[in-house]
């Protein structure tokens, strides 16, 4: 499925050698299906992003079934998965009660899910801002006495549907309260879409003068707008080195309904092969993997590379 000697390795100055791919079609992208896909399918979908060289692959969520019906296999799903070699398996837990469920099953990496507006915090968790950190106080501390390494998701960190504009320092008092609580690592996201990469550079920067270092930063674009790639060059320059990304582009944005969907993983990998940065995947692996799960899902996959590379119509 790969074009010979394409693309053509160019590399730019003042880049990450290396970039982690923090994979979350499994979990972010099959979550938004209006279909239950079957837990068999979940597990080997796992297994081929694994065997395509991601070692990042976010698996589920241990969010209560009643609001994320698609994945209340969380249960069923992990044992499934669980002996795969050198590959982490982070999870979704939204309070005590989910990580307690996680790690029962054997977890060691979780993430919780933030936001820097109060109108998404008040849709998404039913509570303020605030009222979410607090939740996620004891969360966050149980999981670091259980040595298990802990990220956050922050929706909402360049626009949001009810509210607009999203001021920089609004969210940089949000990413810098679940660092001071212990988080691990941070992933900011642009949940509609909206993003530019004078925007994106100047949050980083703001969010390092304030103390969060840019090790500790991903990056979580949806391509609303067709700025994904763009963005993420941006952050790149900045020197982040992990960009969550989905398989086949899966999943999309409930509250943008032009959204294209989370950055395909395969159109992050054709950039950064051309820029000569390593990330360890198998592009053509990776294509016949979504290609596979599209199939699953009765429909193509909206990735680029993945029309190009396999000739989709």
């Amino acid at each position: 499925m790969t074009v010979q000697g394409l693309p053509m390795v160019v590399p730019a100055q003042d880049l990450p050698a290396r970039v982690r791919i923090y994979e979350v079609g499994a979990r972010d992208g099959l979550q938004n299906e209006k279909a239950t896909v079957p837990t068999e399918v979940k597990a080997e979908f796992i297994r081929r992003l694994a065997d395509a060289g991601l070692t990042t692959i976010e698996a589920t969520s241990f969010v209560h079934p009643k609001w994320v019906p698609q994945l209340a296999d969380a249960e069923q799903l992990l044992p499934l998965v669980s002996d795969l070699p050198g590959v982490h398996l982070p999870v979704l837990v939204p309070n005590e009660r989910g990580l307690d469920r996680a790690l029962t099953l054997g977890a060691r990496h979780i993430a919780v899910f933030a936001s820097a507006t109060e109108s998404f915090a008040k849709a998404n968790l039913n509570r303020t801002v605030d009222e979410s950190l607090a939740m996620f106080e004891p969360v966050v501390q149980k999981a670091r006495a259980e040595k298990v390494h802990v990220r956050s998701y922050i929706s909402m960190c360049f626009g949001d549907p009810w509210e607009g504009a999203v001021p920089i320092h609004q969210v940089v008092r949000v990413c810098k309260s679940l660092m001071d609580m212990g988080c691990d690592e941070l992933s900011l996201g642009d949940t509609i879409g909206v993003a530019t990469p004078g925007h994106v550079q100047s949050l980083l920067a703001e969010l390092n003068e304030e103390g969060v270092p840019t090790s500790a930063l991903g990056v979580h674009f949806h391509d609303t707008y067709g700025q994904a790639l763009a963005n993420t060059l941006a952050a790149l320059q900045h020197g982040v080195t992990t960009v969550d990304a989905s398989a086949g582009g899966l999943g999309g944005c409930p509250y943008a309904k032009s959204a294209t969907g989370n950055l395909a993983t395969e159109d992050l990998v054709w950039m950064l092969q051309g820029l000569g940065i390593d990330t360890g995947v198998d592009l053509g692996r990776l294509t016949a993997t979504s290609v596979w799960m599209a199939g699953q899902l009765g429909r193509p996959s909206p990735s680029r590379t993945v029309k190009a590379l396999s000739h989709q119509e």
